[in-house]
């Protein structure tokens, strides 16, 4: 109810969004379910049969890439909350880890704060599995002097195209319409020393507000189970490393995606930003559509999505997107949508663990 009220009318809850709530951001995506890990032990087969016992369509036992969508997945995680209840596990909503406590040097306590105050739960083993975009939570585990560093992640646009320009591509003009929404993967390496490359392909699906922050603006992908809609959309992103943070703290990484954000933010005055590719390489804001219309969850405008980034990062998104109409015919096309900022590819900041995967706490 929060996000559908966040898209419709821009007014955030920043404890219950798109990043924090069931599920956390993976229930607004398109629900890929496939890895490049050779699973020598059946863990990722588990993993599927455990989906498909809680709503999930049997397909994903067989197909070839399986994915779920957003509109099954919101009922998948809901009925895995409502097992674990009733296998005798809890469930805290409403409750934010804020704080832990040790005794001799181990673990004893961790606190909750909840609305109606906070919690102090005796524990002895924490397991953190907290995502890409906690951040008020790494900063308190930083003030606790838990061991951390900086780490590479990437930064883009979402890219839009006519979804029969991708099935055109991909299987050729003259393609049954029988099958299904094709999807993608790109990638180059330039001479500038940058990686570019596609990431969360959206076959017809939609860019996404996903903030979580008042006055900064982060956008993400999600497609419905049916893959139905007009565009297809997939991040194009480039690396970025320590090298780029505007410091050397562990936390500089956040720091970079704030900066981002909040040009998102006032390239859009709150709403996505969107800019046609043309427009994009001539460096100026879009002031009409072509062929392509956003399909998006959330308000958009027109706007400087270029002018969110550092140079050297606008010319590899565009040489990126050139060189990839050598794959996908009409890729670089002057009417594909750009929009930003995809910041939350990955998390910014690596907890440092021992050989038994497990930090060091004081």
């Amino acid at each position: 109810r929060d996000i559908e009220a966040f898209w419709q009318n821009g007014i955030l809850a920043p404890e219950s969004n798109v990043q924090f709530g069931e599920g956390g951001a993976g229930t607004f995506s398109d629900g890929k379910l496939n890895t490049m890990i050779k699973d020598r032990d059946g863990r990722n087969r588990e993993i599927l049969k455990i989906f498909v016992e809680n709503g999930a369509p049997t397909e994903i036992l067989y197909i070839n890439k399986p994915h779920i969508g957003t509109d099954i997945l919101v009922r998948v995680v809901k009925n895995m909350r409502e097992k674990i209840i009733a296998w005798g596990g809890q469930v805290h909503c409403h409750s934010k880890f804020v704080d832990y406590k040790t005794k001799d040097g181990k673990l004893s306590h961790i606190v909750i704060e909840t609305p109606d105050g906070r919690n102090v739960i005796p524990a002895e083993v924490m397991i953190l599995a907290i995502g890409h975009s906690a951040r008020d939570t790494f900063e308190m585990l930083y003030q606790k002097d838990l061991p951390m560093q900086a780490k590479s992640f990437a930064v883009g646009v979402r890219v839009e195209h006519l979804q029969n320009t991708i099935n055109d591509a991909q299987y050729g003009e003259k393609c049954p319409y029988c099958l299904p929404s094709a999807d993608y993967k790109v990638t180059a390496n330039l001479e500038n020393g940058r990686g570019v490359y596609s990431f969360c392909m959206c076959p017809g699906g939609y860019v996404v507000n996903a903030s979580s922050e008042e006055g900064r603006l982060a956008i993400n992908g999600m497609s419905y189970h049916k893959r139905d809609g007009e565009n297809a959309n997939s991040a194009i992103i480039v690396t970025v490393s320590p090298d780029d943070f505007p410091s050397k703290h562990p936390l500089a990484g956040i720091d970079f995606q704030r900066d981002l954000e909040e040009k998102a933010f006032r390239a859009g005055q709150g709403e996505i930003p969107v800019q046609r590719f043309e427009d994009f390489v001539a460096n100026r804001v879009t002031t009409a559509l072509g062929k392509v219309r956003p399909q998006m969850k959330g308000n958009w405008t027109f706007g400087d999505v270029r002018g969110i980034f550092p140079e050297e990062i606008q010319d590899t998104i565009i040489q990126g997107i050139q060189s990839f109409e050598r794959q996908i015919k009409g890729y670089a096309d002057k009417d594909t949508l750009l929009s930003g900022v995809e910041s939350r590819t990955s998390s910014p900041v690596r907890i440092i663990r021992d050989e038994s995967l497990q930090s060091v706490i004081s």
